[in-house]
């Protein structure tokens, strides 16, 4: 059998088919010579006419009145086949060979959710349009729970404060570091925005009138430690630290009965408030107006003397204060840690390197911290000169150059609210690490970098201490020891001298312009902003005070400390012998094997 392709036509004028066909292609059977191709029907048509499909092959084939009238009015009913014959007798022949399979949705499983395993069914066609709209749906009810959300955390955020730690989830009432006196009369509140705009600069270097105290060298075999050689973290008991105020000061009274200077601070107070609007925790400082003169202070027992921890970090703290892991026990174990550290990377060999002047807090056979005291004056305008006295931990030698150095240290209690285990990632990724201490403890290694150039030290240490397991907070290991410069770290957390300058002077501005009296100037504890109240004379000291309480009803900070340190020393020594019996235990069962 074979099959005929037809006549071609041949052109003979031009190019092109000719105006009229010689034959046709296709011709029906039975035709005997008919000039129409056969079931191919006539469509007249002009070129602005839209021309639909060639051939409908989706269309739904119900061959019926109904579907006979919707071919006859639609558009492209001149190219529909499927009325044809031969399409008719096709179709015929192929429902007469099918064969309808088992079309049955699969069982669901009795347990367990049914979209754990399967995959998701698909719809039917005609449900397209019912579940188009049930998405549009539930994408206006999560749209309108999120405007909702951040409507309420705007407000949230407008009361409690914004900057760092602003967005602390379910964070407690955080109270004030001191308690307002109904007697106290504020004077003026200044918002942490106006902080940002300020700028000023001093001559750099400043001037050192007088060095005193005594150093000790830095081991360096300490930058060698790493989380797999770590080593333990000692206690100091015998060396003692001094936190004294600003008016407490021999040093500092001597020289304002000179005057050297109009203002006066330490490198505690001023990074305080250089640093002000990375902080979260209230925290206050005492302003002393004498004549021309300017002292700021802190209180017996102030907010200062302590290091925070995950100040500014979101995952909240416990709220109970006996807690280990409470914002109060933690800043207790921080100063203690930080303490000991700056003592321990030292090469105790008694040899030590001394200044003008020996330790002015210390009385005569009396063993102190390494520790150095340098005041030093910075000219803020013509009429204005400020004195700080600045602590430096440590000595070390560089190229045959002595190099300032100071020393703090980091601390690790639970991996948990950290999300950083610093055993694991100190060694890989240790910048990770820093990254994740710079989010949650901003405000603390901004008031170390300015410590650090307020001192004029060449080198800051940081040490990683961690706790040898998370619910021991008597017992720490050193895991690592970084230096950074100063200036470099400074720059590396968006710290800027002109800034710090910038808000020291608005501040110191401010309070010249105040009467002779005593102040309190108060960081709030919930909102971004500090206040200054003006306070009685004798606030915040016991001189008034006719008869004391007793020694044994008294609570001091020393006092609480040294319990503390009882209470450590006690759960060291017993966590000590524990150790001892299991490994006498050991020793047993293995000679009885």
């Amino acid at each position: 059998m074979g099959f005929d392709v037809g006549v071609v036509p041949f052109n003979s004028d031009g190019w092109g088919p000719p105006d009229a066909p010689a034959a046709p292609l296709l011709l029906s059977k039975g035709d005997g010579g008919a000039t129409q191709p056969a079931n191919i029907p006539f469509a007249p048509f002009s070129r602005s006419e839209k021309l639909g499909r060639v051939a409908d092959w989706t269309r739904n084939p119900n061959f019926g009145a109904n579907a006979s009238r919707a071919a006859a009015g639609s558009r492209d009913a001149v190219f529909d086949f499927a009325l044809d014959e031969s399409a008719l007798s096709g179709a015929a022949a192929d429902d007469a060979s099918f064969r309808l399979v088992d079309g049955k949705p699969p069982p669901r499983p009795k347990f367990g959710p049914r979209w754990r395993f399967q995959q998701r069914p698909q719809l039917p066609q005609r449900r397209d349009e019912e579940v188009e709209a049930r998405k549009r749906e539930a994408e206006k009810e999560r749209a309108r729970r999120d405007r909702l959300y951040h409507l309420h955390h705007r407000n949230a955020s407008s009361a409690g404060g914004h900057g760092f730690g602003a967005n602390r989830r379910d964070s407690p009432v955080l109270k004030s570091s001191v308690d307002i006196q109904p007697e106290w009369t504020m004077l003026d509140q200044i918002p942490f925005s106006t902080f940002s705009k300020l700028s000023f600069s001093v001559p750099d270097p400043p001037e050192d009138l007088l060095v005193c105290g005594g150093l000790e060298f830095y081991d360096r075999s300490f930058d060698r430690i790493n989380p797999k050689n770590d080593r333990r973290l000692e206690r100091f008991k015998s060396r003692n630290f001094f936190k004294v105020t600003t008016t407490d000061d021999p040093v500092i009274r001597r020289l304002a009965a000179d005057d050297k200077a109009t203002v006066f601070a330490t490198d505690a107070i001023l990074s305080a408030l250089m640093c002000a609007p990375r902080s979260v925790y209230s925290w206050d400082i005492v302003i002393q107006r004498v004549g021309n003169k300017l002292f700021f202070d802190k209180r017996d027992g102030s907010q200062l003397d302590l290091l925070s921890v995950n100040e500014t970090s979101q995952e909240t703290l416990p709220d109970a204060k006996e807690d280990i892991n409470s914002a109060y026990s933690l800043a207790i174990e921080a100063t203690y840690i930080n303490q000991n550290f700056s003592q321990q990377v030292l090469v105790r060999d008694g040899n030590k390197v001394t200044f003008d002047e020996p330790n002015p807090f210390a009385s005569e056979g009396e063993e102190v911290a390494s520790v150095a005291y340098r005041y030093r004056r910075w000219k803020l305008d013509e009429d204005t000169h400020l004195i700080a006295r600045c602590e430096v931990h440590s000595v070390t030698d560089v190229k045959g150059q002595r190099a300032f150095m100071t020393l703090n240290a980091l601390n690790e209690f639970d991996p948990k609210y950290s999300g950083v285990d610093w055993r694991q990632k100190l060694e890989t990724q240790r910048g990770a690490v820093l990254a994740t201490e710079l989010k949650n403890n901003a405000n603390k290694l901004a008031k170390w970098t300015a410590q650090a150039l307020l001192v004029g030290a060449d080198m800051m240490k940081l040490g990683y201490v961690s706790r040898v397991h998370p619910r021991d907070h008597f017992n720490h290991v050193i895991l690592s020891v970084i230096g950074y410069k100063p200036r470099d770290f400074a720059t590396q957390i968006n710290l800027n001298t002109s800034n710090m300058w910038g808000i020291v002077k608005s501040i110191v501005d401010l309070c010249m312009k105040l009467n002779e009296g005593k102040y309190v100037l108060v960081k709030d504890p919930v909102k971004p902003q500090v206040r200054i109240y003006e306070v009685p004379a004798d606030a915040f000291e016991n001189e008034y005070v006719e008869e004391p309480l007793p020694e044994d009803e008294q609570v001091q900070p020393p006092a609480e400390e040294e319990a503390t340190a009882s209470a450590m020393d006690a759960a060291a020594e017993a966590e000590a012998n524990a150790a001892a019996g299991v490994a006498e235990g050991e020793k047993d069962s293995s000679a009885a094997v």
